[in-house]
């Protein structure tokens, strides 16, 4: 997964461009293509299992979730990706 911005480079401002777009690709149907922030959601679990990012292709229709590391949570919550932060249950 790759951040695509054609606006300027450099640390992610406050305000995100609309013209922000992330490389992707399906497992399914193998199809490579760029979405947009909107469409893509990232979960961020207290492990690396909980801890992912999701999309449907807009090819097959195929719902996507991908392991999430360190960079790929910079890269999508610094672009302006929806974000969910999961919590475990209290004891």
């Amino acid at each position: 997964m790759t951040a695509i911005s054609g606006m300027r480079t450099g640390p992610p401002a406050v305000a995100v461009s609309a013209a922000v777009r992330f490389r992707a690709a399906c497992p399914d149907c193998r199809e490579r293509f760029e979405l947009s922030a909107g469409a893509l959601r990232l979960a961020i679990g207290a492990s690396r299992r909980t801890t992912f990012y999701s999309f449907t292709c807009p090819e097959c229709g195929s719902a996507v979730r991908k392991p999430a590391g360190e960079r790929i949570i910079e890269l999508l919550s610094g672009g302006g990706v929806r974000t969910l932060r999961l919590h475990t249950a209290l004891r």
